[in-house]
């Protein structure tokens, strides 16, 4: 039997940012938007109705990604209620500041694995099995995943964070390796470089975050829905010409490959932004 309902695009962690902004995306794509972040249900509802407003779809819940059985549920739950999920993106940071070894303690530590690596584990565990079934009739699925430049280099002060997003990596390249034969996507996104998000950079910089950004020049700083964009057209590729990693930056900045950070926040054209701990 044929599923007449829209697909799904499932986002866990949908802030005010590339989260957010890639589900307005996908809504005006067709898909039906469900919305997953961890608290402000009035910010949830506002990404509702502006999804709506445009005459897309969409749904929310405020969900805790690190308690047992939370991703587990929600999907049981979207497919069943509400429509086969054909593309996820999981988006939850695992960023704790930038800390030395003798101020991260165990819990904080494990706390960055469970955002960053663990859940990415749960929500595939969850979701794939229906996905490789619909897989067989020529729908294939996609799981996008939301990196950082830490996946590629770890820096002084970020023991969890660096860790947290290098098993991350890993982990998307083990289930692309296992999946992808199988008709599964997995696309692992680097965005190296600043976001325009108030849910993330904005809350780590405060009243300094407007600062950052006119510092950063024109276009210095990456709008999240440019990003969406290019998660969008990861998620349209024909599987003869699938991308597995792309890495994301402004224009200013140089490449996690070629840069040596200042050790402190640098807003400079061309700065990285955020490097080890103050010494």
């Amino acid at each position: 039997m044929t599923d007449s309902r829209k697909p799904v695009f499932l986002v866990i962690g949908a802030g005010a940012g590339i989260g957010g902004s890639t589900a307005i995306r996908f809504a005006r794509g067709g898909y039906h938007a469900v919305l997953a972040r961890r608290s402000d249900e009035a910010s949830l509802a506002r990404l509702i109705d502006t999804i709506e407003s445009e005459g897309g779809s969409a749904s929310g819940i405020l969900l805790n990604a690190t308690e047992d059985g939370a991703i587990e549920e929600l999907v049981e739950r979207v497919e069943r209620d509400i429509g086969p999920i054909e593309c996820a993106l999981y988006n939850l940071g695992a960023q704790i500041g930038n800390r030395k070894l003798h101020d991260t303690p165990h819990k904080t530590f494990e706390l960055g694995w469970r955002l960053g690596c663990y859940g990415v584990f749960r929500l595939a565990h969850a979701m794939f099995p229906a996905m490789v079934e619909r897989a067989k009739t020529g729908r294939h699925g996609t799981l996008l995943v939301t990196s950082a430049t830490s996946a590629v280099r770890g820096n002084a002060g970020q023991h969890s964070h660096a860790a947290a997003m290098g098993g991350r990596r890993m982990l998307c390249q083990t289930l692309n390796a296992e999946f992808g034969p199988q008709g599964i996507h997995v696309a692992h996104i680097v965005v190296d470089g600043a976001v325009d998000a108030p849910d993330t950079l904005g809350k780590l910089l405060g009243d300094k975050f407007d600062a950052f950004k006119s510092a950063k020049g024109p276009e210095g700083v990456s709008d999240p829905a440019a990003i969406a964009e290019t998660y969008w057209h990861l998620a349209q590729q024909p599987r003869n010409c699938w991308t597995h990693e792309v890495d994301i930056r402004p224009w200013t900045d140089v490449a996690w490959w070629n840069d040596n950070p200042n050790p402190e926040i640098d807003a400079t054209p061309g700065g990285k932004g955020f490097a080890g701990p103050k010494r």
